[in-house]
Order: C-alpha cells, then sequence, then structure tokens
C-alpha cells in the first residue's frame, strides 16, 4: 500500500517475460513465412495470442493494484513519464524507417541511375519512384511467369478511406475523454465503443487492400524497394494500430466496470495519448507513401 512518504514497489512481474515470448514467436514465425515455411502463420498466430494474454493479464493486475488504492502520487507520475518515454521511443522507430524511405527516394535511386556509377553497375537500371531495380525480380505473375511489374498503391481508394476513419476514431477517443471527465459515463462508453469499432474496421480494410495489392496489383514485399518500404512502413503501423484497439478494448471493458474518475484514470489517458500518435503517424503515411 502506498503512503504519502512511501513509494510502492510493485512485485516481481512475469507478464513482460511472457510479451517477449510472444513477440518472439511472431517474429520466428513470420520470418519462416517469408521463407515459404508451412509452420510460419502458425506460429505467428500463436505469438500473437500469446502477446493478447499477456496484455489481458497485465492490464487485469494493473487495474487491481489502482483499484484497490496501491498508487500514490509519485507512482502516477512515473507512469506519466514511463508512457512519455515510450512514446518518444515510438517516435524514433518510425522515424528510422521515415528516414529510410527519404534517403531511398532522394539519395540513393537517383545516385544509382546517374553516369558512371550506372554505367559501373547496372546500365538498364532506370532511376524512377516507384522502382522494381534493374532485373524487376518482383511483381505480376501471369501465365506462370515473373512478369515484373506491379502496379503502385493509389492514395484515394481505401487509404484515403482508412484515413478518414483513424481520423474519426481519435474524434471519438477526444468526445470519450471529456465525458470522463463531465462524469458522463454513458459518453464515455459510447465514445469507446466508436473508437474500438473504427480501430478494428481500419485494421480490416488495410487487410483487404494487401489482398488486393498481392493478387490483383503484384504488389508485394517482392517488388523491389517500393514493395519492401511499403509494407514494412505500413505493416508495422497497422501492428501497432491492432495494439492500440486491444488497449482501449481494455479500457472500455474497465469503464463498464466503473472504473476511472476525473481525478484519477491515467490508463485511460495513456490509451488515448497512444492512439492520437498513432492518427499522427498515419498523417505522415499517407503523405510520404501513398500521396507523394
Amino acid at each position: 500500500m502506498s503512503t504519502p512518504n512511501a513509494y510502492y514497489i510493485p512485485h516481481k512481474a512475469t507478464w513482460p517475460i511472457i510479451g517477449t515470448i510472444g513477440l518472439m514467436l511472431m517474429l520466428a514465425g513470420f520470418a519462416n513465412y517469408l521463407n515459404g515455411s508451412s509452420a510460419g502463420s502458425f506460429f505467428m498466430i500463436l505469438g500473437l495470442m500469446v502477446f493478447v494474454l499477456m496484455l489481458t493479464g497485465w492490464f487485469t493486475l494493473q487495474a487491481l493494484e489502482s483499484e484497490t488504492g496501491m498508487y500514490n502520487t509519485q507512482v502516477g507520475i512515473s507512469y506519466r513519464m514511463g508512457m512519455m518515454w515510450f512514446i518518444f521511443s515510438e517516435i524514433m522507430f518510425f522515424g528510422v524507417f521515415f528516414g529510410a524511405l527519404w534517403y531511398i527516394r532522394n539519395l540513393s535511386v537517383p545516385w544509382l541511375g546517374e553516369g558512371v556509377t550506372k554505367e559501373m553497375l547496372h546500365p538498364l537500371f532506370d532511376a524512377t519512384w516507384p522502382t522494381n531495380g534493374p532485373e524487376k525480380l518482383g511483381g505480376k505473375i501471369v501465365d506462370g511467369q515473373m512478369t515484373g511489374e506491379f502496379e503502385p498503391m493509389g492514395a484515394w481508394g481505401l487509404p484515403f478511406l482508412n484515413t478518414l476513419i483513424l481520423l474519426s476514431s481519435g474524434v471519438t477517443c477526444t468526445w470519450a475523454h471529456h465525458g470522463l471527465l463531465a462524469k458522463n459515463r454513458d459518453q464515455l462508453i459510447k465514445g469507446l465503443i466508436a473508437t474500438v469499432v473504427l480501430g478494428f474496421l481500419f485494421v480490416s480494410f488495410q487487410a483487404y487492400e494487401y489482398h488486393e495489392a498481392y493478387t490483383e496489383m503484384g504488389l508485394t514485399l517482392g517488388s523491389g524497394v517500393y514493395g519492401s518500404t511499403f509494407f514494412m512502413l505500413t505493416g508495422f503501423h497497422g501492428f501497432h494500430v491492432c495494439v492500440g484497439a486491444i488497449i482501449l478494448s481494455v479500457v472500455l471493458f474497465r469503464s463498464w466496470r466503473g472504473h476511472f474518475k476525473p481525478e484519477n484514470h491515467f490508463a485511460f489517458e495513456a490509451a488515448a495519448w497512444y492512439w492520437h500518435f498513432v492518427d499522427v503517424v498515419w498523417l505522415g503515411l499517407f503523405i510520404f507513401v501513398y500521396l507523394m
């Protein structure tokens, strides 16, 4: 139990270890899936289930400790600082990928298509974006043969619709927060339901977009550097949306149970901070990946 003069030290937790196991299973499964292993998809799904189990169990433990009054003001400050540093690390994470995309498009590709460099490395290389490389190894398969052609993903179909969905979810999340501050639990719950539904709808549309890319457009992870950067950026963002929607689902469940008060609701604040971060990253993706 926390007191004004004592800092609460939590007991040893096994949930971080379980979460690490889940992430490693997903990573190993994905790597094997890319290399044609039939077990890859199984381990990806198993890892995701373990990760969701970790989130549910850890959040349940935190909720019990919070609702029983085990935390004081110092602990609240620590939580906020920890969440701020976590979001900062996520900003750096996506910043590296945006930097890689900028470097490839504005420096690497033009340099490879110039003068002596082009003649020495590959005279047939065309320095245009999007590029599939000089040998055009990836792309559509016609009559069992790789054509080397693919279609870039346009911005004004599903990507634009997903942009509207994600921005709308940011509005509903803020509306729910205002309901909490005003002690309007009905508004809080309705806003969270709308946010969670919009979040999972975004992920569903992105999955359909990936299906279209692979089956109709010839746009795959093997479609040169354009394909790899496209799926790397949008895929990691989609994973973050999944995690954010799961976190908000837990917050929604806790709201149904009567948790959170205007003066004590950091779990909601942390979820909202994370969700708004996801919104902002998507705007950057939409501009630099889809529009430019």
